[in-house]
């Protein structure tokens, strides 16, 4: 092998910039030539491409976002030109491999490039935690810290006012930051989209706990949440955008709880948003990208693309890609019975 290239898909989160980092300094060990592709698929099909060295990434360990940029363009689901362009540009850089860094979805994108004849390793991340085939992924821990500390602020505020704080964190499709979080955080109710809202039983929660005395209630709501009965979630689409940008499940539960009580109750909600995307990874985050970052380099160096490198048991392993793909990773119901155990309601 003389030549890898290394590209960051789908969202940003914190913990990009370390992985990059990792992969060129093994890369670079091994005597290969590292080229960073641009703005995700997207950057390798209109080839916007630069080279990277030890010393372009030697301080970037701690730097939330991605160098590289972001995309989650994917050219293999329904445009020849484009996965034909995407083919040559990798061809005519003289690439012998390239490491994906991204998501569920990237690692969709990731399996049609491998198809195409592009050798690929992937390496997880999202602030979700969704991806099979992995305990965890990068940026979750970051995202969780951040969550944690927002609840813990909005705590004091809810206990001097007497105030009923709704929380809405991220979390498409499973509540992985919302429970941990919200476990975490102490959080009085925890609301995820794996089962949908009861709104009387919330409301029932919040007056038991002001009959005992405790005139304000944490809520903890994953993004993705929806209510009984319905099966729409809150959002909106971005003009040419495919994706539901989600946002609103909490104001909706005000809205709902308000009508039952209108008088009763002071309800605030709180949107965190890409607060949980952002900024600098957590240490934790920062070993597990190094970490990862390596074994995609070595797992590429020994042949054995086509897979995800990914963390289980504590032990670093690789996932075949077509186990990952397109696949989604759900909250362990054990988690979530803990944390039925430690709030008033989940």
């Amino acid at each position: 092998m003389a030549a890898i290239g290394v590209m960051t898909c789908g969202g940003d989160c914190p913990g990009l910039n370390a992985a990059i980092r990792a992969v060129v300094f093994r890369a670079s060990d091994a005597g290969l030539r590292v080229i960073g592709i641009n703005e995700g698929f997207d950057g390798l099909t209109q080839d916007k491409t630069l080279e990277l060295t030890k010393d372009k990434t030697r301080d970037i360990l701690g730097r939330g976002g991605s160098i590289l940029g972001c995309s989650g363009s994917n050219p293999f689901r329904d445009d020849p030109e484009a996965a034909d362009a995407t083919v040559e540009t990798f061809k005519r850089h003289e690439l012998d491999g390239l490491v994906v860094i991204g998501g569920n979805s990237s690692m969709g994108t990731a399996l049609g490039a491998e198809k195409r004849g592009i050798p690929i390793v992937g390496v997880p991340k999202t602030i979700d935690n969704d991806v099979e085939g992995t305990d965890v992924t990068i940026g979750f821990d970051t995202a969780v810290e951040t969550a944690t500390e927002a609840i813990d602020r909005l705590r004091t505020t809810a206990e001097s006012h007497d105030r009923v704080m709704i929380i809405e964190t991220m979390g498409r499709d499973f509540g992985w930051i919302a429970v941990a979080a919200g476990i975490a955080g102490g959080a009085d109710i925890i609301l995820t989209p794996e089962e949908p809202i009861d709104v009387d039983s919330v409301a029932d929660t919040i007056r038991v706990r002001q009959e005992e005395g405790l005139d304000f209630t944490i809520i903890v709501i994953g993004e993705g949440a929806t209510f009984k009965g319905e099966d729409q979630q809150f959002g909106h689409h971005a003009p040419g955008d495919r994706w539901l940008h989600l946002s609103g499940v909490g104001r909706a539960l005000a809205d709902r709880l308000e009508a039952l009580d209108p008088e009763r109750w002071k309800l605030t909600v709180s949107v965190i948003g890409h607060l949980q995307r952002g900024g600098s990874p957590t240490s934790t985050d920062r070993i597990l990208a190094s970490r990862f970052g390596v074994a995609a380099v070595n797992a590429m160096l020994e042949g054995k693309h086509g897979n995800m490198v990914a963390i289980r048991n504590g032990q670093m392993t690789l996932t075949p890609l077509d186990q990952v793909a397109g696949k989604l990773k759900a909250v362990e119901p054990e988690l979530i019975e803990d944390a039925r155990s430690f709030a008033t309601g989940v």
